[in-house]
């Protein structure tokens, strides 16, 4: 009936409208045409907080490495390419329209009047979001063309560059708005850009290109800028109420305390009421009521509203080590493991989640774990409905990420999603350092105000003095520190161990979950075909495509 009504309407102010030659010629109230804008510091304001909105978490990421599976190839480029069998036609992040918006405000900014320190520090956050952008498509794609500036139409064929050039012109400009960007902000502008996202990425980017002297100096950089992990002091009474006597053999209350409230602190990062917490180096910014997201729908069971599109997977759960001893755990086979699945009292399969590390629990959602503050009523214990709709295929859900207190409430999500974290600093400069020169107490001292985060105990010196050994603690600890964060897809290519990782994946009950082939053509992906033909064939493809 609706459109019944609607299609006369439109049809009678198409009509009237073409009668009307001043009608025309209004200028559009939703837009404001370019020599009516940069005259003042508010317009240039106003476009870069549009800048803004082009910052992407990359929650879907880890799905091309070992530790996620995204179960729906329509949601994310990461289902086909962790398959191992992806062609020319998908796209994984070959995108240039939010760097042209960038390169838009560069080429305009200069119009207007203004503060001549503001627009300066302007111009830094706007480069500092078009390199932010780059990284990941010169990651993924290797040689690319580097636009920095709008083209013209004529201009608009421009081949790739080569992959040495584009990272030279991406070190310079993070080194130079470093040096213009502030260390903090008012409360007012709390969340702009800052000199140590600005470094704190230019320490990610000499990692991945195993730079290891520069990593660990820029890294050192920022974490003599006065971030710290986030701890908390106290659970809330519906969280007091979820039982982990039953996986933690504990000894006495205060260690109790020490790994619940290890856990709350870990799992709190990322939580609505957390938002800016001295952790957080970057984050996108979410306002109330307009910028939901669906972080809790993508990650949570059909039981509590959620799809079940990003799971971990058994190597993740794998990783997590003994929360008493700090070391690795011994697993049982996949065998066992489904024949203790499938008994009616879930006990024997349970113990497989024992004493683990309580990143652990703040992560994984596994057969009993209890999440009472997640639900109105309390009361939420994880079951898995293998094969129902909007369910995991690996038997795990994620917990990590989700808001409990938008999902307790029946409301969107609008919690911040987290871009750079100080941990992520952390653990850049122990890989950097062991890298460079071997183990040295900077490095252990680094890593223990990880596992002390969680209470967990510090690491053994004495067992972790080889650069091989502490190389294994330190990729371990990325993945179970990092994991959802976007850095997993990366961190597998640069080491070259995804020919290794990048196996079958099973459930819980050793059914197949996803299958999985590994291609060294991987470690770059397929510049899109559409790309190449809108191009007359300027860019060229990658080998093995």
């Amino acid at each position: 009936m609706k459109r019944h009504i609607l299609y006369p309407l439109l049809a009678t102010t198409l009509l009237f409208g073409a009668c009307s030659k001043d009608f025309l010629d209004r200028t559009p109230a939703n837009k404001v045409p370019n020599e009516e804008f940069w005259h003042t510091s508010n317009d240039v304001n106003l476009a870069l907080n549009a800048i803004y909105n082009r910052l992407s978490d990359a929650t879907y990421d880890d799905g091309g490495s070992e530790l996620v599976h995204v179960k729906n190839p329509w949601e994310s480029w990461t289902t086909e390419v962790s398959s191992g069998k992806i062609g020319t036609d998908i796209e994984t992040g070959w995108d240039y329209k939010p760097i042209r918006v960038c390169n838009f405000f560069l080429d305009n900014v200069d119009k207007a009047v203004m503060d001549a320190e503001l627009k300066k520090r302007y111009i830094a956050e706007a480069r500092f979001v078009r390199a932010f952008l780059y990284i990941p498509m010169v990651q993924k794609f290797g040689d690319i063309p580097l636009v920095t500036k709008v083209l013209t139409k004529e201009e608009s064929n421009v081949p790739r560059t080569a992959k040495k050039e584009v990272l030279e012109f991406l070190f310079k400009e993070l080194e130079d708005v470093a040096a213009v960007l502030p260390a903090s902000y008012p409360a007012a502008e709390k969340g702009r850009i800052t000199k140590g996202a600005a470094l704190a990425l230019q320490a990610r980017l000499y990692l991945m290109e195993n730079n290891w002297e520069q990593a660990a100096l820029t890294a050192q950089e920022v974490m003599g800028l006065g971030y710290s992990l986030f701890k908390v002091n106290t659970e809330s009474e519906s969280d007091r109420k979820d039982n982990y006597a039953q996986f933690v053999d504990f000894q006495g209350a205060e260690d109790e305390k020490n790994f619940r409230l290890g856990l709350r602190s870990y799992e709190g990062i990322f939580q609505y009421e957390n938002e800016g917490n001295s952790e957080v180096i970057l984050d996108r910014q979410h306002i109330t009521v307009t910028q939901s997201h669906l972080t809790n729908t993508l990650l949570l069971d059909a039981s509590v509203g959620g799809w079940s599109s990003i799971t971990p997977t058994q190597n993740l759960v794998n990783l997590y080590v003994n929360y008493k001893t700090g070391k690795p755990v011994d697993t049982v086979s996949a065998t066992v493991r489904a024949a203790n699945y499938a008994k009616a009292d879930k006990a024997d399969f349970v113990k497989e989640f024992k004493n683990r590390d309580p990143r652990f629990y703040a992560s994984i959602l596994f057969e009993t774990a209890p999440w009472n503050s997640l639900t109105k009523n309390g009361g939420y214990v994880f079951k898995w409905p293998k094969g129902k709709s909007n369910t995991s295929l690996t038997g795990y859900n994620f917990r990590k990420l989700v808001d409990p207190k938008s999902n307790r409430e029946q409301v969107e999500s609008y919690a911040n999603l987290i871009l750079i974290r100080y941990a992520e600093v952390l653990l850049t400069y122990a890989e950097a350092q062991n890298e460079k020169s071997g183990p040295d107490a900077s490095i252990f001292d680094a890593l223990d105000q990880l596992r002390v985060r969680v209470g967990m105990p510090k690491i053994d010196r004495s067992e972790y003095a080889s650069q091989d050994k502490l190389r294994q603690l330190i990729r371990n600890e990325r993945a179970v520190e990092l994991v959802l964060e976007g850095l997993r897809f990366y961190d597998i290519r640069r080491w070259k161990t995804a020919p290794n990782v990048m196996k079958n994946i099973y459930d819980v009950t050793n059914g197949l979950a996803q299958s999985r082939v590994w291609d060294d053509k991987l470690y770059l992906m397929p510049v899109p075909q559409s790309q190449i033909d809108l191009s007359y064939g300027v860019l060229k493809q990658n080998t093995g495509y």
